[in-house]
């Protein structure tokens, strides 16, 4: 099973940008995207943006996460 987590993009250089989950920040590639803009929303897998996110869906995916298996409460 591949678990994609959404992040959201805080700088853009090219095509690699830093997201932020939960205060941690990391660099990921956006090349599998187009039009990403600081502030989106994207979905994180193995260190590809792979699908720009609603904000409000991301949040309620983010919440969704934490109360059904603690993910994100490190």
């Amino acid at each position: 099973m591949c678990l994609g987590v959404p992040v959201k993009i805080v700088q853009i250089k090219g095509n690699e940008g830093i997201a932020e989950f939960k205060g941690v920040k990391k660099k990921i590639n956006l090349e599998l995207l187009e039009n990403v803009k600081k502030g989106d929303y994207v979905i994180l897998h193995a260190g590809f943006a792979i699908q720009k996110m609603e904000p409000k869906e991301a949040l309620e995916t983010l919440k969704l996460f934490e109360e059904l298996s603690g993910f994100g409460n490190e």
